[in-house]
């Protein structure tokens, strides 16, 4: 693709998980879980495929997908301190935080989230990592109720930050997203490390 005939990008959109933080609830998270709190791994999955995406979809809350997935039978720990375990899972990666707000000083561009994450674990996450100092628009699954791969989360998400899908650089960890999101023409980049994040970012004219 020559970048010489594209219209220059104005706006970032990124996903949170495995690109500024980790994964908020991923397989290892649930995989040490069960092992602390001595799960069944075999009925936990289970029960977490099975209700999870109503979840990250705004449908219910937090605390009835834990009494789906765990606290459907009595246990020797509260919702408490599950859900104290889960938030502690996530944790940043300072370099990208730090080139995604840099990027947003330097040089003005909007920055929006476009996130598949449930409400309470979201708002955390946003608050803990100062998120909302630098972004300029959350479109979260749990706000919008729309999840990736599903194409109108990135229409909404056009929508919200008032801005075409060629002025678009879409940042994202999982191929296939960005897949759906270049079929909209929103151009992505597979994130796969910080350098080469950072230098495929420079080539559109965004160097810190």
């Amino acid at each position: 693709m020559n970048k010489k005939k594209l219209l220059a990008p104005t706006t970032i959109f990124t996903d949170i998980g495995g690109v500024m933080l980790t994964n908020g609830w991923d397989r290892e998270g649930r995989r040490k879980a069960i092992k602390k709190f001595s799960l069944d791994p075999v009925e936990t999955e289970e029960r977490h495929h099975l209700t999870f995406d109503t979840y990250e979809s705004g449908k219910i809350s937090l605390e009835e997908y834990l009494r789906r997935l765990v606290f459907y039978k009595k246990r020797n720990f509260s919702p408490s301190d599950f859900r104290n375990f889960m938030f502690e899972q996530s944790r940043p990666f300072p370099d990208m935080l730090k080139l995604i707000r840099g990027i947003k000083e330097k040089y003005g561009i909007k920055i929006a989230v476009v996130s598949n994450e449930g409400r309470e674990l979201n708002n955390y996450r946003i608050e803990t990592f100062k998120l909302n100092e630098f972004v300029d628009f959350f479109i979260s699954s749990c706000f919008v109720h729309f999840r990736k791969p599903d194409a109108d989360i990135f229409k909404i998400a056009l929508d919200i930050a008032q801005v075409t899908p060629e002025r678009v650089i879409y940042i994202e960890d999982r191929p296939m997203f960005v897949e759906v999101a270049d079929s909209l023409g929103i151009r992505g980049i597979i994130h796969k490390d910080y350098q080469t994040t950072s230098r495929l970012l420079a080539s559109f004219g965004w160097e810190l």
